[in-house]
């Protein structure tokens, strides 16, 4: 039941099993008081003389009891506390660990709200699990246990009386917790999808209200906090009434015993001594057993949960090696790539079905060292698929992708970006100074370095307008900044970064036609004396490219110089005709009184 949580524990749980040892004193200082008090009871029943001096000392044992019993309760919380939360660091450091082996590709399907929830959300939730059922439930279950043992001793007839009360209480939770298991799930799936909803309507909050999507966008997000109410509700409705069966009747130790003992007594079958001391003991253990069966059924949670945790993460890391790029040029081959991403759809049996929906096709084609390879083609056609396959956001289902005859899985990751500068359509910025944002492309660079790049990138002209220059802060993820002058500041990063291989997929994306000029100027720069790749809609951008690859529905229909493919593609033609078609297009105004 433990095995996971002691994985992660490591040396932590020396400080568990104190934790478990002093809150089991704790109880055994609540039980105590109950034995003071039969001493005392059992005298004055039995018309036995005790002093007063007799009769004191029980109640200050009593206090003291009870006083040792809140100290060691204290004591107990701080050390559970505390092994707790350095178990879930060594946790969220090995999610953290497996995080970074995962593809980019599947992490960013997964999705902020899914990943935020999982460092976040549901591993604090581990922390009253660890903190209180682990010591609180063990320690609570054990007292009971062993006075049991003791009562049976004592008097085995009357000690099978004050038992009537567990079986029944002990059913009812059995089938709670069976209820609540298959119900589990459900309310775990139901608000990771809720998480998610819950940031992509904040993030895209701009886009719903200017194109008025409030009432579908809105729809959607009451629907997801709807479902994960219902399988709430639906997990505590199912759980509630054998919940309240056990409460009620667990601590009713003596429902039996005090009618039936009585009755033994009267016929000689037992002691008078014997049956109060039976039934201060029952009394004594009505809260722990009850404490204990509330803390029982959320032991097995502690494994769920950090299992749910785990298959979250779940899929083949990166096939990479620690090797260093060794290979003998800088030559690109694509090698017959087939890639598709994979797609959860209910089976028959209402379980999952995953399938695969193709997006790239048996693709070969080869960018050479030095040379400008620009990939063409309609959106969705799967090119930006094969920039991020280059960048290894993913393993290709069929085929390889080598640099210099190596293949990127026989190197590992730091080596590859070492050899690839990648500036997508929006790269992220922190919210750090600028001149951190671009230093991150060469973290050993000087200030002096760092101001060069941004130069060459076409960056002074809006960072000396700022209050603080280059020096100001980018806001989070850069909002401080407009779309084209984040793209700038992603240029500078990629020329601090000085790789002989570049991937640029869409980099003018937000280039008005006043800073176009100014973002061409700022590529040229960074690309001098590189491999080039590229992934465009602008063809006019590439017509000076050394190799075009024609991209069409996942497949390629050709590849040639600009010349050649006017001349023999179909599919080039009517992207080139588009082209000029979208060139010449203009905005109308209406003069006012015309």
């Amino acid at each position: 039941m433990f095995k996971k949580v002691f994985e992660y524990a490591g040396p932590h749980k020396k400080d568990l099993y104190s934790a478990t040892f002093i809150v089991l004193l704790s109880v055994l200082m609540g039980v105590l008081p109950f034995v003071l008090a039969y001493q005392v009871i059992s005298p004055l029943i039995m018309r036995e003389t005790a002093g007063s001096g007799y009769v004191s000392l029980r109640v200050i044992g009593v206090l003291i009891c009870l006083i040792l019993q809140a100290v060691l309760y204290g004591w107990g919380l701080n050390v559970s506390h505390k092994a707790a939360y350095n178990t879930l660091l060594r946790l969220r450091t090995a999610l953290q660990k497996r995080f970074e082996s995962l593809p980019l590709g599947f992490i960013q399907d997964k999705g902020t709200g899914t990943i935020k929830k999982l460092f976040v959300d549901d591993v604090d939730s581990l922390e009253v699990l660890l903190a209180h059922s682990l010591p609180e439930g063990i320690a609570n279950l054990m007292i009971p246990l062993a006075i049991y043992i003791a009562m049976f001793f004592i008097d085995w007839k009357l000690a099978l009386l004050s038992l009537a009360s567990i079986p029944v209480s002990f059913a009812a939770m059995m089938i709670m917790y069976s209820v609540g298991m298959k119900k589990m799930g459900p309310y775990y799936m139901a608000g990771q999808k809720m998480n998610n909803t819950i940031i992509e309507y904040i993030n895209g909050m701009e886009v719903v209200k200017v194109f008025n999507k409030d009432a579908e966008s809105y729809e959607r997000f009451r629907r997801d906090i709807s479902n994960y109410r219902d399988c709430t509700l639906g997990w505590y409705k199912a759980s509630w009434p054998w919940m309240a069966v056990y409460s009620s009747l667990l601590p009713c130790t003596v429902i039996l015993t005090l009618p039936l003992g009585a009755w033994f007594v009267l016929s000689g079958y037992s002691t008078l001594p014997n049956l109060i001391l039976i039934l201060c003991l029952s009394l004594s253990i009505g809260i722990p057993l009850l404490k204990s069966l509330g803390f029982l059924p959320t032991m097995p949670q502690l494994n769920y949960k950090i299992s749910a945790l785990e298959q979250v993460l779940e899929t083949a890391p990166l096939k990479q090696t620690e090797d260093t790029f060794h290979g003998k040029s800088l030559d690109i081959c694509f090698d017959h790539i087939t890639f598709g991403y994979e797609k959860a759809q209910p089976g028959p049996d209402g379980k999952p079905v995953v399938t695969m929906d193709e997006v790239i096709t048996d693709v070969s084609f080869t960018v050479k060292a030095g040379q400008k390879t620009a990939l063409v083609g309609e959106s969705g056609s799967g090119k930006s698929t094969l920039a991020k396959l280059l960048i290894h956001y993913y393993d290709p289902q069929k085929g390889s992708i080598s640099i210099g005859g190596q293949k990127l899985t026989e190197m590992s990751l730091e080596a590859l970006n070492d050899l690839i500068s990648y500036v997508a359509q929006d790269q992220y910025l922190f919210n750090t100074s600028l001149l951190e944002n671009i230093r991150m492309g060469r973290p050993g660079a000087t200030d002096e370095e760092v101001l060069q790049a941004a130069e060459k990138a076409q960056c002074m002209e809006f960072l000396e307008k700022l209050p603080q220059g280059i020096r100001s802060m980018a806001g989070d993820a850069g909002k401080m900044l407009s779309g084209g002058q984040r793209q700038r500041i992603s240029l500078a990063r990629a020329i601090l970064k000085n790789a002989p291989i570049i991937v640029l997929d869409e980099a003018t994306a937000y280039a008005d036609p006043e800073n176009e000029e100014k973002m061409e100027a700022a590529i040229a720069e960074l690309v001098k004396g590189k491999t080039l790749f590229v992934i465009a809609h602008k063809l006019p951008a590439i017509m000076n490219a050394d190799q075009i690859c024609v991209i069409e529905h996942g497949k390629l229909a050709a590849t040639g110089t600009h010349q050649e493919l006017l001349k023999t593609c179909g599919e080039y033609q009517k992207l080139w005709r588009a082209a000029q078609v979208s060139a010449e297009w203009k905005v109308n105004t209406i003069k006012e009184g015309k």
